[in-house]
């Protein structure tokens, strides 16, 4: 693919082939431009694991929090994941205990219970699709239930969710930037509503009862709850869509497979494999050299955690899927302090959805090949038809 020097490197991605499989794009981006500066962007970008990971544990250097380059930041902008050290040190501190507390054997039975019954619900049709009819209602379900809280209505979660993800590519496509500005204020009013007359028990119950004397602002919790919320629900359902891609079309591996191997390390690899989180930004706070390249204070930097996470310096054999493999040092749910909060409960709720349908339907297939939204930051399918026999 030396057309990446002809090309533009980053809209190509969008185009209907590369975003079925971007990854033989990565590669050749990684070999033959894996340091650029991306004028669209106004950003360097990375895709080699190394390069990546030395930006992600540096946060020293390299600023989640644009304010620290004298960048403007919306107030619901502002949350854990937005944070450096040390304030993100205290944030992060309050909900992990809040997250530590829960019932883990009890948050697995809950998922397969919701799973089974949702199954139950579709098992007599032909076919159905699989995102919006199976991945997003039982993540929504199983997240609500995690934090404690009363269930939106799906269809309103399920659009605002699009919203949000198309509006990450904003720098690519400023008119989708108006769109996330009123779903961050709908999901605001949300969450700030249980933080409010929080529910007896579950994850919000346990961060409503230490925020008090946390000395986190309670705009920073709110803000995070709904990140906590994103990530169970948005996250999580594309993780599960595209993981059923590789395993029912791509038939990478096969499902019966799961039940025989360590799931722990099997999911850890099906998230290096699909993970939905295709690249992150940072800010630059001070020259600082990476890859071979001085990056400058307050320039961009865009890292693309796909690329990396096929990168054959760190990965033997990339595109293959082994799930035995350890160590497993993918960038799924980032690395180092700001490593995904949600991460635990996506874990989870892969491994037991994997789990169920493995046991209750081993002659899962796919019934057409799926189709994507055109998102670059995040990817994600938007159809996928299936049959359980």
């Amino acid at each position: 693919m030396s057309e990446i020097v002809d090309h533009d490197p980053i809209i190509s991605l969008a185009s209907p082939e590369l975003l079925a499989d971007p990854y033989p794009w990565y590669e050749n981006l990684r070999r033959e431009r894996p340091v650029l500066f991306y004028d669209r962007l106004d950003s360097w970008i990375f895709s080699r694991y190394d390069d990546c990971v030395s930006v992600l544990k540096d946060s020293a250097n390299f600023a989640a929090d644009w304010r620290r380059v004298g960048e403007a930041m919306p107030p619901r902008a502002i949350n854990m994941l937005t944070l450096d050290p040390p304030e993100h040190t205290v944030v992060r501190r309050l909900f992990m205990e809040a997250l530590r507390v829960q019932d883990h054997p009890a948050l697995e039975r809950m998922i397969a219970r919701h799973t089974t019954e949702l199954l139950d619900a579709l098992a007599h049709r032909p076919s159905f699709e699989f995102l919006t009819e199976f991945a997003e209602p039982l993540a929504l379900s199983t997240t609500c239930a995690y934090l404690g809280v009363p269930m939106p209505d799906p269809a309103w979660a399920s659009q605002t969710a699009r919203d949000i993800v198309a509006g990450m590519d904003a720098g690519l496509w400023p008119e989708r930037a108006r769109p996330v500005l009123a779903a961050q204020e709908e999901l605001a009013v949300l969450v700030e509503g249980w933080l409010a007359d929080p529910p007896p028990s579950g994850v919000v119950a346990a961060v409503a009862l230490r925020a008090a004397g946390s000395g986190v602002e309670p705009d920073i919790v709110a803000n995070t709850v709904r990140g906590l919320l994103f990530s169970g629900y948005s996250s999580g359902s594309k993780l599960l869509g595209l993981v059923a891609i590789a395993l029912l079309h791509q038939r990478v591996t096969g499902l019966e497979r799961f039940g025989e191997a360590d799931t722990a390390r099997a999911v850890d690899e099906m998230v290096r494999y699909a993970s939905p989180i295709q690249a992150v930004a940072r800010a630059c706070v001070r020259d600082t050299e990476v890859g071979g390249t001085t990056v400058r204070a307050g320039q961009a930097v865009t890292l693309l955690l796909g690329a990396a996470n096929r990168d054959p310096a760190r990965f033997p054999d990339p595109d293959t899927v082994r799930l035995d493999r350890h160590p497993n040092p993918h960038l799924g749910f980032g690395r180092g302090p700001k490593s995904c909060l949600g991460s635990p409960f996506t874990a989870i709720f892969t491994r037991v959805v994997l789990r169920v349908l493995a046991e209750r339907f081993p002659g899962i297939r796919a019934r057409s090949a799926p189709t994507y939204f055109p998102n670059l930051t995040a990817r994600s399918i938007e159809r996928f038809e299936i049959s359980l026999r």
